[in-house]
């Protein structure tokens, strides 16, 4: 394990040192952060040297990421190719915008690697029951989908509405709009496409297995074998009860991630270990780090309580030392990912206004 923790921190500073030489770089690099170093008066490309060296950045302001124009985040080396562009966010006011041209591919490429094909079966079919619009998961899952040779099936679901409804305490048009959501899903699953796999977060994974409850079946009986999920609900206390109580026997993977970082697969986990969680960001393209809340240069101890911070590494994207509104606890490698890990995410307490998590 020295030795693989070694070696995968020898690489992840090799690819700071070209992701950094690449978004600086006149030719090749984005606007935003030519212009950034330009006023800074300091050359990345010549003071970074490995990860450690990105405190120079200090933490990267979710605020440049709002508004346009979007281009600004375009590097220059891909000026000609089609861009996409996902929101995160903008449940009040302008939401965070990130560029993507082939990130979301290749994350969740590297993520298909992790799963069991005993339990998604190649060629399979998928539903995604989730968020779509202007999000980058629909899209993500789609590929997951195309990639391991079978079709996604998706529905309608607008996670800002169902925001605004739980601030505004109308929860009979919450229920509602749930039961519309679900309504399309059991639509899908009734309608013969063969599906067995699912993306979805836990409430809506939750209120399925409640509606097919109501009509005397369950997850297993829909033909699902493999379920891969993702939310801020995705508690240990939360995993075992559905392991316990929703899933029949089917087989369900947790993931951390979101528009900015990508995605970050779960260790395996066992009832014996009280289906604790613990997620492993996708080293070299992104890394999680647990920070002590009150002075963010000084990762915790192992097992000590910090707030998540995250920084992504692609060519597409360059986004250092970005402050989570999430926090939790900082777990050591695991022979599958040989570097840090982080386990009880939850929203960070000490944030001036609580986090609504809506469908998540």
């Amino acid at each position: 394990m020295a030795d693989a923790v070694r070696q995968a921190r020898e690489e992840l500073d090799t690819w700071v040192r070209e992701v950094v030489g690449w978004h600086f770089e006149p030719s090749t690099g984005c606007p935003f952060w030519l212009e950034w170093a330009e006023r800074s008066g300091w050359d990345p490309r010549r003071e970074v040297e490995g990860f450690d060296d990105l405190k120079q950045f200090r933490h990267f302001d979710d605020e440049w990421l709002r508004g346009g124009p979007v281009r600004r985040w375009v590097p220059k080396a891909y000026a000609t190719r089609p861009i996409y562009v996902f929101e995160t966010g903008g449940t009040t006011g302008v939401p965070k915008s990130r560029i993507n041209i082939d990130d979301f591919r290749i994350d969740y490429e590297l993520f298909s690697k992790t799963l069991p094909d005993d339990c998604f079966p190649p060629s399979s079919n998928w539903l995604m029951l989730g968020p779509s619009g202007p999000r980058r998961l629909r899209l993500a899952v789609e590929h997951l989908a195309q990639y391991r040779g079978g079709i996604c099936f998706s529905l309608d679901l607008d996670p800002r509405w169902v925001i605004k409804l739980i601030k505004k305490n109308w929860m009979e048009h919450l229920k509602a709009y749930q039961a519309h959501v679900i309504d399309q899903a059991m639509t899908l699953l009734s309608a013969n496409h063969d599906i067995k796999c699912l993306f979805t977060t836990p409430k809506l994974l939750e209120a399925l297995a409640s509606r097919l409850e109501v009509d005397g079946s369950s997850i297993k009986d829909t033909g699902i074998t493999g379920i891969f999920s993702g939310g801020t609900e995705f508690t240990p206390q939360w995993n075992r009860f559905a392991h316990e109580e929703l899933l029949d026997g089917v087989y369900m993977t947790p993931t951390y991630g979101n528009t900015l970082m990508g995605l970050a697969p779960s260790a395996p986990y066992t009832p014996e270990d009280s289906y604790k969680i613990t997620y492993y960001a996708p080293q070299p393209r992104a890394v999680i780090q647990v920070v002590d809340a009150d002075d963010t240069d000084r990762v915790v101890d192992y097992g000590g309580t910090g707030r998540v911070m995250i920084t992504t590494l692609t060519k597409e994207f360059f986004l250092p030392r970005f402050l989570e509104r999430d926090e939790g606890e900082r777990e050591g490698p695991d022979k599958r990912y040989p570097w840090d890990g982080v386990s009880g995410v939850r929203p960070f307490g000490r944030l001036e206004s609580p986090m609504t998590v809506g469908v998540y």
